[in-house]
């Protein structure tokens, strides 16, 4: 319970902030005036209707591909026998140690090579296939019974028809959960925006809450209502995948 309050704490002071008069300051006073004028002052002088658009797409793109690239990445190391499977999965799980703002240059220059800033692929193709996806499904899949996939077999299915008609179905909460992650990772992304792209059209949320912050530093009320719009999405999305990420995550990496 402690250790929920403190985390709880700071979104009571952006929540209740976001609904004061604009130009006060921080305060918890529950009796004090309300408003939606922030919300509505935000959005409009934000222009977070094009950031939203971009967000969404980007995000949704990246988790598609992250799903797609995981799932058959995932199988392979699970199910595929093949020398070096051992020593492959684990570069897979050592690239989770590397932090991505060291292999900014290098993406950088192949983005440029292939005519890509400045356009959506660099926002997406940077992040398709990622490290923890492919280990998160290869260890849902290890838990999945062989007995199931020789069934299949018998029936005439190849691998990918055993992916797909068998294998996904049963690891639903896994692909849940990676797309939360993935999803949410992409929205709460600032780096790749910054960096990757100069043109005003490409802006995402938090680039645009960034620059948002620097206009209006010293109101405060007007600002907690930006970062409000900003995470109700997020907060929407998890409510909504709670039951499955946490089975997904509970469940990932126990052998039966």
């Amino acid at each position: 319970m402690v250790g929920a309050a403190i985390v709880l704490f700071p979104l009571l002071i952006v929540l209740r902030a976001s609904f004061a008069p604009s130009g006060s300051l921080l305060s918890l006073d529950l009796n004090g005036p309300w408003s939606l004028e922030n919300y509505q002052q935000a959005w409009q002088q934000g222009n977070f209707w094009r950031a939203f658009a971009n967000s969404t797409f980007v995000a949704l793109a990246v988790t598609a591909f992250q799903a797609v690239t995981s799932a058959l990445a995932g199988y392979a190391l699970a199910r595929l026998r093949f020398w070096g499977r051992r020593g492959l999965l684990t570069l897979v799980v050592a690239t989770l140690a590397i932090p991505f703002q060291l292999l900014v240059l290098p993406i950088f220059l192949v983005l440029k090579w292939g005519h890509l800033l400045n356009t959506y692929g660099a926002l997406i193709l940077p992040t398709a296939v990622n490290g923890f996806g492919i280990f998160l499904m290869r260890q849902y899949f290890v838990t999945v019974p062989v007995e199931l996939e020789e069934a299949a077999a018998l029936d005439g299915a190849n691998r990918l028809q055993i992916l797909w008609n068998v294998m996904l179905p049963l690891s639903r909460p896994a692909l849940v959960a990676l797309g939360l992650f993935a999803f949410i990772g992409e929205w709460n992304d600032l780096f790749k925006p910054l960096v990757f792209t100069t043109r005003p059209e490409l802006r995402t949320v938090q680039l645009a809450l960034a620059e948002f912050q620097e206009q209006f530093t010293n109101n405060w009320p007007l600002l907690m209502a930006a970062v409000a719009i900003a995470t109700v999405p997020v907060l929407i999305l998890f409510l909504l995948g709670q039951r499955q990420f946490v089975r997904g995550i509970a469940t990932t990496g126990v052998k039966q």
